[in-house]
């Protein structure tokens, strides 16, 4: 039996995954840390990154500076950044 604590629905593995994707890929992530509202990533090539993909994923935005790729979530960071760690 679970307690379901730790099981992620569709909706979030759905949006976990599109997050990775429009990140360019769990090949590209070095790093991922929810900070606030916003989820920082230090990528390997910032050109994979695709903003439009994020937006898509539910994204208000996106800024990229560098490796350094920020995407703004909301309150529910934590955990997206959670799901994102279980797909890693």
């Amino acid at each position: 039996m679970t307690d379901g604590r730790n099981r992620m629905t569709r909706a979030d593995t759905g949006q976990a995954a599109a997050i990775l994707a429009g990140l360019g890929g769990v090949d590209n992530i070095d790093e991922i840390e929810p900070c606030t509202t916003r989820l920082r990533s230090l990528v390997k090539e910032p050109g994979r990154v695709d903003p439009a993909a994020l937006r898509a994923a539910g994204a208000f935005g996106v800024m990229v500076s560098g490796r350094v790729v920020q995407v703004v979530i909301g309150p529910s960071v934590d955990t997206l950044a959670s799901d994102l760690e279980d797909l890693l």
